[in-house]
C-alpha cells in the first residue's frame, strides 16, 4: 500500500473512487426526498448540501444530536449529502455511525444515545487497561491516548475499538461522514495546509489533495511505500484526536495533571487492597499468583509518581517543590531498602526562572523513572514515563507522516520532511470544519453550519470567509450586526457570485432562548469536569432543536434556490 497526492486519480478535482460511488449513489436518495418536499429537478439539479457541526465539547455533541433528530423530522436530513463535524460534534457522529443506516432509525438510535450519555461512566479499570493497551500496541504514544482512555470515555461512557473502515458499506442511507482534525505545525508555521480530513476511505490533506487509506493512517511510509504497519486508530481515539481543544492550555494542563493523580490514587488503593487481601489469604494457607506476591512496593511506587505530580505542579506555579522533593526520596529509599539514593542530589531547587525550572524538573523526573526502572514488580513503569514525558514536552497526536521523503513539487517541502506529525482539535484553529466541504471536487452549493461555539457565534463564519479570500477560495461575504453579536438571531444566509450558499445558525439565540442566552451559555459551558446528567442533555436538545422547527420554511427556501443556481450552473 503506498501513500499518494490525488489518491486513485491523477486528476486533482477527482474524488476517491468509493467517495464518488457513495456520492452518485447518495444524489438519487436526495433527488427523491426533495420530491417529497414538493421541490422537483431532475437528478443533474440536485444540489449537493453539506451539514457542519462545530465544536462545543459536550455542548456540541447534545446539540448536534437534537439538530439531527428534528432535521429528520422535518424531512430535510434526507437531503443532505455530507455531515462534517469537529471536536465535540465528532462525539455525537461516532455515535450515530456506529448503527448501520442510522438515519432510517434515528429516533430509536438517539434514545440509545441519550440513555448511555447519561448513564454509568466506563471504570477508571477498563480505561486503564485501555490505556496500557494504546502503549503497548503501537510505536508512537502521546496525550492523545491519555485523553481517549481517561477522558473522553468519561462524556460517551463507552471504549468503542470500531474503525472508521469497519463502516464501509454500512451507511448506504446516511450523509457521507466528515472528520476534521489540524496538523500542529503546520498551524504554528503557516507554511503547508494545517486542515486534515478523516473518512471511511481516506485521511490526509484536505487542500492539498494529499491522502492515504484511513486503515494505514499512523503507519510508518518513507517515499510513499508502507515500511511498518500500525494499528488502525479506533473509533475511541479518533474521537479524542478530534476533541482536545476544550479549554485554554493552562485549564487542560492542571486538568490532566489532576486525572493523573486521581488514577494513581485509584491503583494505589487497588494494591494496597490486593496486598491486603494476599497477607489474609497466605495466613489462611492460601496462595496468591506469583506476579501478586511479587510486587512488593507497588503502593510506594504510585505514592512517588502522585507526589512527582504534586512537584511537576509546584514548579509550574513557582512555588517550592523541596517537601515533595523529600517525600520521593524518602520513598524511594524504602522501595530500595536503603540500598539506593536518587542520584540526583546536587542540583539547588530553584525556581524562580520559569525555563531553568522547566530544565529541572525534566531531568529530575527523568532520574526518578531511571530509578524506578530497576524494580521490574513496577510493570507499568514505562507507561508512567511516557506519559510523564508527553506531558513536559506536550505531544499530541504524533503519528508517523505518511508522506515523508515523497518526491512531489505540489506537496510544501513541510510535509516532507519530517518522519513524524502531531494532529490536534481543529477548533484550535478553527470550530467549523468548513474546509472539508470547501474541497473543489466536491462541488458542494448549500452549507449549513449549525454553531455550537461557546464564544462569539459568529466567528468560525467570519474566519472562514477571510481565510477564503486569502486562499482564493470562492465563498460569500460575512457581514454581521454589532449588535447580534451578543444577541443573535437564529438564522442567517450569506451568499455570493460562485460561491456556495451558507446558513448558519446559532446554537443560543433571541429565538431559543429570549432574553436568557447569557443563562444558556453558563449553564452548558465548553469545559465541564462533570458530563451532563439526563434532563440537561434533554433540555439541550429541545433547544438545539428548536432552530431546526422554527426555520423549516426557510431552510426549504434555500434548498429550493440552491437547486435553481445548479440548474443555471
Amino acid at each position: 500500500m503506498s501513500a499518494s497526492k490525488h489518491q486513485e486519480s491523477d486528476d486533482k478535482h477527482s474524488l476517491n473512487k468509493k467517495e464518488k460511488e457513495f456520492v452518485d449513489n447518495r444524489r438519487k436518495d436526495v433527488l427523491q426526498s426533495l420530491k417529497k418536499l414538493q421541490i422537483h429537478c431532475s437528478e443533474n439539479e440536485v444540489p449537493n448540501i453539506a451539514l457542519l457541526g462545530s465544536g462545543g465539547g459536550e455542548r456540541a455533541m447534545v446539540g448536534l444530536l437534537g439538530s439531527l433528530d428534528q432535521l429528520k423530522k422535518a424531512g430535510l436530513l434526507d437531503c443532505v449529502l455530507y455531515l462534517s463535524g469537529v471536536s465535540g460534534s465528532t462525539w455525537c457522529m461516532a455515535s450515530l455511525y456506529q448503527e448501520s443506516d442510522w438515519s432510517t432509525k434515528l429516533e430509536t438510535v438517539k434514545d440509545k444515545i441519550v440513555q448511555r450519555f447519561s448513564g454509568p461512566a466506563v471504570s477508571w479499570e477498563e480505561a486503564y487497561d485501555k490505556l496500557k493497551k494504546y502503549y503497548k500496541e503501537k510505536d508512537l504514544f502521546s496525550l492523545t491516548d491519555f485523553w481517549a482512555a481517561m477522558v473522553v470515555t468519561t462524556i460517551v461512557k463507552e471504549i468503542d475499538e470500531r474503525t472508521l473502515s469497519d463502516q464501509r458499506d454500512r451507511h448506504n442511507k446516511d450523509p457521507f461522514p466528515i472528520y476534521t482534525a489540524i496538523d500542529k505545525q503546520c498551524k504554528l508555521s503557516k507554511d503547508a495546509d494545517p486542515w486534515f480530513e478523516f473518512t471511511q476511505h481516506e485521511a490526509g490533506y484536505s487542500l492539498t489533495r494529499a491522502f492515504v487509506e484511513t486503515s494505514n493512517f499512523g503507519s510508518k511510509f518513507v517515499n510513499g511505500r508502507k515500511i511498518k504497519n500500525q494499528p488502525e486508530i479506533d473509533m475511541l481515539y479518533l474521537q479524542a484526536l478530534c476533541s482536545s481543544a476544550v479549554a485554554d492550555r493552562d485549564e487542560i494542563l492542571q486538568f490532566i495533571w489532576d486525572k493523573i493523580k486521581e488514577l494513581l490514587q485509584n491503583l494505589k488503593t487497588k494494591s494496597k487492597t490486593r496486598t491486603e487481601m494476599m497477607m489474609r489469604t497466605e495466613t489462611m494457607g492460601g496462595v496468591f499468583s506469583s506476579e501478586e506476591s511479587n510486587s512488593p512496593h507497588i503502593d510506594e511506587c504510585h505514592q512517588v509518581l502522585m507526589d512527582l505530580v504534586d512537584m511537576n505542579l509546584s514548579v509550574l506555579n513557582g512555588k517550592d517543590p523541596a517537601a515533595y522533593d523529600k517525600s520521593i526520596r524518602t520513598k524511594l529509599s524504602e522501595i530500595s531498602g536503603g540500598k539506593r539514593q536518587l542520584i540526583f542530589q546536587t542540583h539547588q531547587l530553584k525556581v524562580a526562572k520559569k525555563v531553568d525550572a522547566k530544565q529541572f524538573m525534566k531531568q529530575y523526573t527523568a532520574d526518578v523513572f531511571n530509578f524506578l526502572s530497576n524494580f521490574r514488580s513496577f510493570g507499568d513503569v514505562g507507561l508512567w514515563a511516557s506519559i510523564f514525558d508527553c506531558m513536559d514536552q506536550w505531544i499530541w497526536g504524533r503519528k508517523y507522516d505518511f508522506l515523508y521523503n515523497m518526491k512531489d513539487k505540489a506537496v510544501s517541502s513541510a510535509l516532507l520532511e519530517s518522519e513524524t506529525r502531531d494532529y490536534e482539535d481543529a477548533g484550535l484553529l478553527l470550530n467549523s470544519p468548513y474546509f472539508s466541504v470547501l474541497r473543489e471536487e466536491r462541488h458542494i452549493n448549500l452549507i449549513i453550519s449549525l454553531d455550537f461555539s461557546g464564544g462569539d457565534p459568529f466567528e468560525t463564519v467570519k474566519k472562514t470567509a477571510e481565510t477564503c479570500r486569502k486562499l482564493n477560495i470562492p465563498f460569500p461575504e460575512v457581514n454581521i450586526p454589532d449588535k447580534d453579536i451578543q444577541k443573535p438571531k437564529d438564522f442567517y444566509v450569506f451568499k455570493g457570485q460562485n460561491a456556495p450558499t451558507v446558513i448558519h445558525i446559532p446554537l443560543f439565540n433571541v429565538v431559543n432562548c429570549g432574553d436568557k442566552i447569557e443563562e444558556w451559555r453558563n449553564k452548558y459551558k465548553t469545559f465541564r469536569v462533570t458530563p451532563y446528567k439526563a434532563k440537561e442533555i434533554t433540555d439541550l436538545m429541545e433547544v438545539a432543536g428548536k432552530n431546526i422547527t422554527n426555520n423549516k420554511d426557510k431552510l426549504l427556501e434555500q434548498i429550493r434556490q440552491a437547486m435553481k443556481n445548479t440548474k443555471d450552473e
